[in-house]
């Protein structure tokens, strides 16, 4: 068993080639090897080494069972995931057998040949009848199954209760109040961005977008994305990020960058991980961060000084609607040990290890009893379920939305807006411009 796992940033060079690469698999294996060495890829977190230890627990039980066998895992950095996964598709010599994915690249991946159908294994697998249905929608393209749910990912506000406290500051009931609170922190605490923001952080926007009446896209008849990632499969859509409405919401995102909260120079090129990483670091009063956060701010400096709300919506008490995030484990079509990597992927996002990923890092199980559990031992759990509770939303289920993803449409949108180069109108026809182009060459 090779662990710690390596983690590494790739070389640009082998970036270049990557995105280079054909966009489709060369096919199934012709072979199913019962020894030698899987390949695991995992995606790389925040704070890495709570999720390293759980997975060596499981990697070490698996590796018990399955005599002749070793599993090599290795973290890779979720920003460059597109790049990495989609040359793996086209190289079964340098492919892993086993991949993380986020919940928003199952269409694409599947377009692209790159995953094997596990339906069968699945239905048959105990844990799974107990997987929500958002969960098992999540690893669904046209009523087949491309993977297993690894958790539920949802962003909430996380705040500094102390300097709440100082200042005299309640918590922000509507987004309004949200940009106003972080204006006077900012004023009063000028070492403190208000709320961190970025320019690169698509998803901690997108509640901006959808509380203000906007959508990302419309589909077929004229109904915007739903709950969940890839149920449906087969949709046409339409870009709706330069309607009336998105536009609001991308407006009312946007104003939070300035020397008044969080300066364009420094907040414009971060995404999710670095505004967790301001927050859970002491540089900032305010974050929109996931369950999945939950460690690597318990392992900074504000431990014992923040606490979680849902984030506001536009009206008072309202629960801003969050993307329905989360990660899954498939296997790669073109794996040589088909058998084994189905296994090691229930091992992996089973109930037993999903309750240690929630007890290491505070990712939410995808099964409603673990999940029922996780919440009756850990109240910060609270605001997350609360927002899962007000209703979500996601991406269009399309094979487009991968290539909007790793063509960083919308970051280029926002920062358009941000550095000033463009106005919000310009900038968000733009996008959907580029937004219409891949979906129509998804279809």
């Amino acid at each position: 068993m090779k662990l710690p796992a390596r983690t590494f940033a790739l070389p640009l060079a082998l970036l270049a080639l990557a995105a280079c690469a054909p966009q489709t698999s060369g096919g199934a294996a012709t072979t199913d090897d019962k020894t030698g060495t899987l390949r695991v890829w995992l995606f790389q977190e925040v704070d890495n080494k709570p999720k390293e230890r759980v997975v060596a627990q499981a990697v070490a039980a698996f590796e018990r069972r399955n005599a002749g066998v070793e599993v090599e895992v290795e973290y890779i950095p979720v920003d460059t995931r597109a790049q990495r996964v989609k040359a793996a598709f086209n190289d079964p010599s340098s492919a892993p057998d086993l991949v993380e994915y986020g919940n928003t690249d199952t269409a694409g991946y599947v377009k692209d040949g790159g995953l094997a159908d596990i339906t069968a294994e699945f239905g048959a697998w105990p844990d799974a009848r107990d997987a929500d249905p958002t969960a098992r929608s999540s690893v669904t393209v046209a009523g087949k199954v491309y993977g297993a749910p690894l958790f539920a990912g949802v962003r909430a506000l996380y705040y500094r209760t102390d300097v709440f406290r100082e200042l005299g500051l309640t918590v922000p009931r509507t987004q309004d109040e949200l940009a106003a609170t972080a204006r006077k922190i900012r004023k009063a605490r000028p070492e403190l961005y208000g709320i961190a923001v970025g320019g690169a952080y698509t998803y901690g926007a997108l509640p901006f977008v959808w509380a203000n009446g906007g959508e990302l896209a419309t589909a077929g008849g004229g109904t915007g994305e739903t709950s969940g990632s890839g149920g449906t499969g087969g949709a046409s859509y339409t870009s709706a990020i330069d309607s009336d409405a998105a536009r609001k919401g991308i407006t009312a995102y946007t104003a939070l960058f300035g020397d008044d909260n969080c300066p364009a120079a420094k907040c414009a090129q971060m995404g999710g991980n670095a505004t967790v990483t301001a927050f859970a670091s002491g540089k900032a009063a305010m974050a929109i961060g996931g369950d999945f956060s939950h460690s690597a701010v318990e392992a900074g400096p504000v431990k014992g000084r923040y606490a979680v709300a849902p984030l506001p919506g536009t009206t008072p008490g309202s629960i801003a609607p969050a993307f329905a995030g989360g990660n899954n484990l498939g296997v790669l079509r073109s794996t040589s040990h088909r058998t084994l990597a189905v296994d090691l992927m229930k091992q992996l996002a089973g109930k037993e290890t999903q309750g240690r990923l929630f007890d290491a890092m505070g990712f939410l199980p995808t099964y409603t009893d673990v999940r029922q559990q996780a919440a009756r031992r850990e109240p910060f759990v609270k605001p997350f379920t609360d927002t899962l509770a007000a209703g979500t939303k996601s991406v269009p289920a399309s094979p487009g939305w991968g290539q909007i993803d790793a063509s960083l449409v919308l970051p280029t949108m926002f920062q358009e807006i941000i550095s000033g180069r463009k106005d919000v109108e310009a900038a968000s026809g733009d996008a959907a411009k580029k937004m219409d182009a891949a979906f129509a060459a998804a279809r």
